[in-house]
């Protein structure tokens, strides 16, 4: 676990310093395939002009990454003194939930909506139905805004492209492994295979080992839950497949560790993540797990809600916005990016900030 001094450093060095300027990057024009990014020191607002309501909707808070999201939007909507209600939809099979989610804080009068979709393509045409007038801001997971009714109401957005964290741990081991240097098979266990980032992901990590000795054995896919992946590992050692990496989503990395130790094989099967976690961070701490890059999610989830409030305050507002993906190793851990992407070890969800 973070020990206490270290949840002191979180504090006096990430997101609750909101007044400080971070690097970020900003996107033009936004919202298009060929727009281009921009290097930008962005200071977020220090206090908001009137306690504005802003209900922000996940997909779920399964894992440490949701729940990061979750602090990150509760303490700078405590810093602003802003009003957040907080709905999550319990997977990203939920998609009836969410909808109806959308409806309560429609109900409750918000202001704007934070939405992180179980489905990039679920709500075209549908936010005009579902959320009258209310602007949406897209947060973490990609909305399509294609359609003019979603081109209406979403305003802006915070969000990488999740092809990029793939890539970023193909770049890994295509480092280690280059071509003829002799060949390592991989077993990919993304996450869920129709929703959240994990199609970009494969993409992006397949891109970036083509010419390496990396061979992608096996994808087995399920959703974010310790008990489905945990069953796709005994899955895969059932398989036959000699296996040399497992690539994986947080919670199958994580479970991994575990998995690995009870069938004797640590020293056999090497890990990686496509994102941080928690655990995922622990397990880089104890040289249990390679590399994982992470998003910044806690800076992600603080941009949201600035975004929010600027739009709200009629203040200048820069609508495509992204953090600077880092790779992790665990001879790289620096504390001002765990500050930005993980709660602190002792934080529990919150879902209103009156």
């Amino acid at each position: 676990m973070i020990n206490k001094w270290f949840l002191a450093l979180l504090l006096l060095t990430g997101i609750s310093q909101s007044a400080n300027a971070v690097e970020i990057l900003t996107y033009t024009p936004p919202f298009s395939a060929d727009k281009k990014a921009t290097v930008i020191q962005y200071r977020p607002l220090t206090t908001a002009s009137k306690p504005w309501k802003l209900c922000a909707v996940y997909p779920h808070l399964r894992d440490s990454y949701w729940l990061s999201i979750d602090y990150g939007m509760v303490e700078h909507a405590k810093q602003l003194g802003v009003q957040l209600n907080v709905l999550e939809a319990g997977g990203y099979t939920n998609l009836d939930k969410q909808q109806s989610q959308l409806e309560e804080c429609r109900e409750w009068g918000a202001d704007a909506i934070i939405l992180g979709t179980v489905d990039s393509s679920a709500y075209n045409g549908k936010f005009s139905q579902l959320t009258g007038d209310i602007p949406i801001f897209s947060t973490i997971n990609y909305l399509d805004n294609s359609d003019p009714d979603s081109k209406e109401h979403i305003i802006a957005r915070v969000g990488i492209d999740w092809y990029n964290m793939g890539y970023k741990a193909g770049e890994f081991l295509a480092k280690r492994h280059p071509r003829d240097s002799g060949i390592m098979n991989i077993a990919l266990l993304p996450g869920p295979l129709k929703r959240g980032g994990t199609k970009p992901v494969v993409q992006g990590f397949i891109d970036a080992t083509a010419n390496s000795d990396i061979n992608i054995v096996t994808t087995l896919w399920a959703d974010n839950s310790k008990e489905l992946q945990r069953n796709l590992i005994h899955q895969l050692f059932s398989s036959g497949h000699h296996i040399d990496y497992i690539v994986g989503g947080a919670v199958a990395t994580e479970v991994a560790i575990s998995e690995l130790r009870t069938a004797g094989k640590s020293h056999d099967i090497d890990l990686v993540s496509t994102y941080l976690s928690h655990g995922v961070y622990r397990g880089l701490l104890r040289n249990k797990i390679l590399f994982a890059p992470t998003d910044k999610m806690a800076q992600q989830a603080m941009l949201s809600v600035d975004q929010a409030v600027r739009y709200l305050e009629h203040k200048p507002l820069q609508r495509d916005l992204a953090p600077i993906v880092e790779g992790l190793t665990p001879s790289h851990l620096p504390e001002a990016v765990i500050a930005d992407s993980l709660s602190p070890a002792e934080f529990r969800p919150v879902f209103n900030v009156p």
